[in-house]
């Protein structure tokens, strides 16, 4: 089904890997920006969404054959890679596919990242790649893929799993590899509650990315054979384990494109680290870099005028003013202050009101003299006037979600007027 794979130059590799990004997934604890959408639609940054770090990271990298496997509230999301992803010439046989789950050997949806696979086996019999790459649709990161395959070809790898460096305590939530001298993996556990840390450095483990490059022949095997199995049908927990007893398995080790002093990779896993990350953009110095023009971060944007500030009358304290904070096209920020946030298209901010530490998705407005402290405010919310949200933590559990952080979130569409 597969073609078996020969020494083959990196070039002649690209054109026969197939990326099969795993956008399927609930996203509950992102909860309520997942509640009308999937998890990698979540708008991050201003303008973008989640899946273009991954999709963007695969067209700079030369990949151009690429299947989204969707499931949960997938409408904004094809819309989305439809409107915004349309750049695949099928004349050249590129494409950018969206896959719901098929039932095509089962009535069930997906199971787990490994079942996603097995379900969709079908349209690896169609392309017969030599190489799969695997990836997520919610990861902040930049990776070029050529540099992965090269390391797998020249290990001649059956599979080969991207790690990066990351803290014990992080590494809880992750999946753990230890390695031989080699880069060989010998042990493999998924989400340990004691991480094995790393031979020298006992405050970092070497964590899986959620990126696999399979050799297709072998993917297909394992995956078939795992469902005979009674498991989780996972790649960290079942998969990736057991190949290390029948397979050449190796890690290779994470070059980041965003070229700073620390390796740059998020897994946008909770509503605090999804905060996180959007504030990583504020900074003076931004630890996320969205202004390389060699690595370019592609999204779909509507046509909409440039962003502005109004008013400036010394004595009146109406003034628009803006500081370490990202606009995107269509803002307005007319006599109000914002510091350390990001405003996405076509928000309205009034005179006099304040914002600071906050997410501002597309289409929000806030009204004169409101207060916004550690806030996302997902899309189409009307802050009323002199609202204050951020400021005292029993009146805003009432109305809204908190998280243990503080940090507020007001779901899409909400109305504020009617709230106690």
């Amino acid at each position: 089904m597969c073609d078996l794979l020969a020494p083959v130059s990196t070039r002649q590799l690209l054109k026969e890997t197939i990326a099969m990004v795993l956008a399927g997934g609930q996203g509950e604890r992102l909860h309520p920006l997942t509640k009308d959408r999937a998890k990698p639609a979540v708008p991050f940054g201003g303008i973008y969404r989640l899946i273009d770090f991954t999709l963007s990271n695969c067209l700079n990298s030369g990949i151009r054959k690429i299947n989204v496997l969707t499931q949960y509230k997938s409408y904004s999301l094809a819309r989305h890679l439809r409107m915004g992803w349309s750049v695949f010439n099928s004349e050249l046989n590129e494409f950018l596919e969206v896959i719901p789950p098929q039932q095509r050997y089962t009535e069930r949806w997906y199971q787990g990242t490994a079942d996603a696979i097995f379900q969709n086996i079908y349209s690896l019999e169609l392309e017969r790649p030599r190489l799969v790459l695997i990836l997520s649709g919610d990861h902040i990161y930049k990776m070029d893929y050529r540099e992965l395959i090269r390391a797998h070809r020249d290990k001649e790898a059956g599979l080969t799993v991207a790690c990066v460096e990351a803290p014990v305590n992080d590494a809880r939530r992750l999946g753990v590899a230890q390695v031989d001298n080699d880069s060989r993996i010998t042990g493999f556990q998924e989400k340990p509650l004691n991480p094995q840390p790393m031979p020298g450095d006992p405050e970092h483990c070497l964590a899986s990315m959620g990126v696999y490059l399979f050799d297709c022949g072998v993917l297909v095997q394992r995956v078939i054979e795992d469902m005979k199995t009674d498991s989780d049908h996972d790649f960290g927990k079942n998969i990736i384990p057991r190949m290390i007893e029948t397979d050449r398995v190796y890690a290779w080790n994470f070059k980041d494109e965003n070229r700073k002093t620390v390796k740059y990779w998020r897994d946008i896993g909770t509503l605090d680290s999804y905060y996180d990350a959007n504030m990583d953009l504020v900074q003076i110095d931004p630890l996320f870099n969205l202004y390389d023009e060699g690595w370019p971060v592609r999204t779909y944007q509507h046509q909409r005028p440039p962003a502005k500030t109004a008013f400036e009358e010394p004595g009146t304290g109406r003034t628009g003013n803006v500081f370490n904070s990202i606009m995107s096209s269509g803002c307005i920020v007319s006599g109000a202050t914002v510091r350390r946030s990001i405003l996405s298209p076509s928000v309205f901010v009034h005179s006099y009101a304040t914002i600071e530490d906050s997410i501002l998705m597309e289409n929000v407005e806030v009204h004169r003299h409101a207060r916004i402290r550690r806030a996302i405010i997902d899309k189409q919310v009307a802050i009323p006037e002199e609202e204050e949200i951020g400021y005292n933590s029993d009146i805003d559990r009432k109305r809204f979600t908190v998280t243990e952080s503080g940090l507020v979130v007001i779901p899409k569409g909400m109305s504020l007027r009617n709230t106690p």
